[in-house]
């Protein structure tokens, strides 16, 4: 595939959230965006590849989709996907792996759907297959339609490369992103977290407000395929805005491990200057000068962590800390259970779609404590 050829981009990202990944693309100056279930689709270059995987905050993976046809036996399919010009995307001396699935067609059975598309590329491309391989080519045969893509991420997007050290039930760094910004949160306004766990909306608040790219310290799968280009890779990279943050980003936790972890993390992440953390009970918590801004909080559900009668009165001092003290501020809260939302007594309107997080349902709540 040449770079001047455009193909359609897939960024996936957790049902529910598809919107919100839209509007972070548009405001990265994506065109052409198609929002599909389970993610956004684009036209574009391998350019475009490139900059999804280094900027876009709120993405799980970006796959590459390379072919599309119709195939209703495995000889129809061996036969396509020989016919596909793997040179233009895989390299000869790079391994390869081909995971597959079906649904609703003829062809249902994924091990033989794999086989014969990594025997396609071992034959008439001459690439290695390999259990261990890092560059993943998937088949998806939906009504008997089969797409190949190839996984130009690698490892999931939330690894940024910075969260070492982690708390207990972690949010992940890009459903944070999402989060913040269904928030309406930009870069402009402080951020505290009360419950901030291993510090992640902290950190991931300082970076936006710093202009800081998420993919700015990891590798990718794009790297090991034909026609990377190196040089402009790195002037890719080199291309992130200097921002100066007139705010900082704060967060507490009762728990003196956890602001360790929160304070090597951002240390790791190069934002200690922009970020603050001390340990402090949610009954006692009180907002930092300065303007008000997005207080953001992840706290237990009770379904992996505590109790969830105990969390009734633990809820309600968050929420009773929050209206007495941060007048001004906006709340997002993230939650499975409507019940201690509620305990709260926060004036919290509609809830979010559900979203997955670690196989359980959150919901975002949000609220404006009266000034």
């Amino acid at each position: 595939m040449e770079i001047s050829s455009p193909f359609e981009i897939f960024l996936t990202v957790p049902p529910g959230l598809e919107p919100v990944l839209a509007d972070e693309m548009r405001m990265k100056g994506f065109a052409t965006l198609q929002i599909v279930a389970g993610g956004v689709t684009i036209e574009g270059t391998w350019p475009e590849v490139w900059r999804a995987n280094l900027e876009i905050r709120g993405a799980s993976r970006v796959l590459a989709r390379i072919a599309q046809f119709r195939a209703v036996h495995l000889a129809q399919l061996d036969k396509r996907a020989r016919a596909i010009d793997w040179e233009n995307t895989l390299r000869r001396d790079v391994p390869v792996k081909v995971d597959a699935s079906a649904r609703r067609s003829k062809l249902y059975h994924a091990g033989a759907i794999a086989q014969r598309i990594e025997t396609a590329i071992t034959e008439t491309f001459g690439a290695p297959v390999s259990k261990e391989a890092d560059i993943r080519v998937l088949a998806r045969i939906d009504d008997n339609v089969c797409t190949i893509s190839v996984d130009t991420s690698g490892d999931l997007l939330h690894r940024r490369g910075f969260k070492k050290a982690v708390a207990t039930a972690p949010m992940r760094e890009n459903l944070a992103a999402l989060f913040l910004r269904q928030c309406g949160y930009t870069g402009s306004e402080p951020v505290y977290d009360p419950m901030c766990g291993s510090g992640t909306f902290v950190i991931e608040a300082a970076e936006i407000a710093a202009g800081l790219y998420p993919g700015r310290s990891r590798r990718f799968a794009f790297e090991e395929l034909a026609g990377f280009d190196a040089e402009a890779w790195q002037a890719l990279k080199a291309e992130a805005p200097l921002l100066t943050p007139s705010v900082r980003m704060l967060g507490s936790d009762r728990d003196a491990g956890a602001i360790r972890a929160s304070e090597a993390n951002a240390e790791r992440a190069g934002v200690t200057a922009l970020t603050g953390f001390q340990i402090q009970d949610v009954a006692n918590i009180t907002p930092p000068e300065g303007p008000p801004g997005l207080v953001i909080v992840n706290p237990p559900y009770g379904a992996r962590i505590g109790n969830l009668k105990a969390l009734y009165s633990v809820y309600h001092a968050l929420g009773q800390s929050l209206r007495q003290r941060f007048s001004g501020w906006r709340v997002g809260l993230i939650t499975s259970e409507d019940k201690l939302a509620r305990a709260t007594r926060l004036p919290f309107g509609v809830p979010s779609r559900p979203v997955d997080h670690g196989g359980i349902k959150v919901r975002l709540y949000q609220a404006k404590i009266k000034a």
